[in-house]
């Protein structure tokens, strides 16, 4: 035994027996009753899963409902278009995920006849599927017997064992996984994960555990030790970066001019704005960078015009200010190079472009103007 640790896997079968049983009992009584959760079916457990990933559950709750209104069937999305896919994802945030659901559907048509692979090898070659997406997607809908590791249960799996070094470092991520798979039982491992994470979730919680409710508090290495608050341990918080930003709104008899954020931008695949960085402070200074910036961006040389709104908001480790400004139109041609990625679009058609979040605001104000 380790002083990273207090009670490091594996476990005696007698200690995994009752905590299987408690378990399950506990999650019998107090199971939320959630869509993804009324059919094994892979596909729409497979979505679920890709959603809840960094993201609110009951965030997640109507996106699910829609998405799979719009695609019922793993056929239905490989043959939608990527647009299509991200207009619908608009609002969850990183989306690259909703971009490698729609590949990896590509894929399991193409190359499995539209059925899903039922083992973790197989479903961890699909894009965008980890070691956890797998495992859940294998044992929640096919039983099988893989661990799953997430936020909630690497939270769970770190107190239980009384794992208190970084659990995100390859030492921890080692033994939290070994911890995972040598509590699985033979049976039943679809409930058994998901009362895994509903417990995580619920009770085992970041800040202030209800260990009083917890089912299993008395096989728990941290609570023993009164260690709760401290376990798992928390990284120092990324320091946040100030940006100003500014996005111009284009206008050309009742057109807009619009971009798509090409791979390796931010929001890669949405349509946007023409949006970039600010150095410049002096506003005669401002309104020639956003000339200059317009014009390399999109080949339009505009008159910026007066200052729409000013949006804060953040976005991984920026704290961004955006102002949005409106221009009108001088002369000049969309680029060639980009000619199919920079386009004037009606301004009453915008809502069926995919936008980001901020990009939806600057266009519900543009056209209630």
């Amino acid at each position: 035994m380790t002083t990273d640790c207090i009670h490091p896997p594996p476990f005696d079968a007698r200690w995994k027996q009752y905590f299987r049983r408690r378990l399950l009992n506990w999650y019998a009584q107090h199971a939320r009753d959630l869509p993804w959760r009324r059919s094994k079916n892979p596909y729409r457990i497979w979505v679920s899963e890709v959603m809840l990933q960094q993201t609110q559950v009951e965030t997640v709750k109507p996106y699910f409902q829609r998405f799979l209104k719009a695609f019922p069937n793993v056929k239905r999305l490989a043959a939608a278009k990527e647009e299509e896919v991200l207009r619908l994802w608009e609002g969850l945030g990183y989306y690259r995920r909703g971009r490698q659901l729609h590949a990896a559907a590509v894929k399991i048509v193409d190359e499995h006849g539209g059925r899903f692979p039922r083992e973790v090898p197989s479903l961890l070659a699909l894009p965008g599927i980890g070691r956890y997406t797998a495992g859940a997607i294998a044992s929640i809908a096919f039983d099988r017997r893989a661990p799953i590791l997430e936020a909630n249960t690497i939270r769970l799996h770190a107190r239980l064992i009384g794992y208190r070094q970084d659990p995100a470092k390859s030492a921890g991520q080692k033994l939290l996984w070994e911890a995972a798979e040598d509590v699985l039982p033979r049976k039943e491992v679809a409930r058994f994960n998901q009362a895994l994470m509903e417990l995580g979730s619920l009770v085992c919680t970041p800040r202030r555990p209800r260990c009083e409710q917890c089912p299993v508090s008395n096989l728990c290495a941290v609570f023993a030790a009164g260690l709760q608050t401290n376990v798992p341990y928390k990284s120092p918080k990324t320091r946040l970066t100030n940006l100003t930003e500014a996005a111009v709104v284009v206008q050309k008899r009742g057109r807009i001019l619009v971009r798509q954020c090409e791979a390796g931008q931010r929001w890669a695949g949405l349509w946007d704005f023409p949006r970039f960085e600010i150095e410049s402070e002096h506003p005669r200074q401002i309104q020639d960078e956003l000339v200059a910036k317009v014009r390399a961006q999109t080949g339009i040389a505009v008159q910026p015009d007066k200052l729409l709104k000013t949006i804060k908001h953040g976005v991984t480790r920026y704290r961004i200010t955006l102002d949005c400004y409106a221009a009108s139109f001088v002369s000049g041609t969309i680029c060639k190079s980009r000619a199919k990625d920079i386009r004037w679009f009606p301004v009453h058609e915008l809502d069926k472009l995919p936008l980001s979040s901020t990009g939806r605001r600057i266009a519900q104000m543009v056209n209630s103007s």
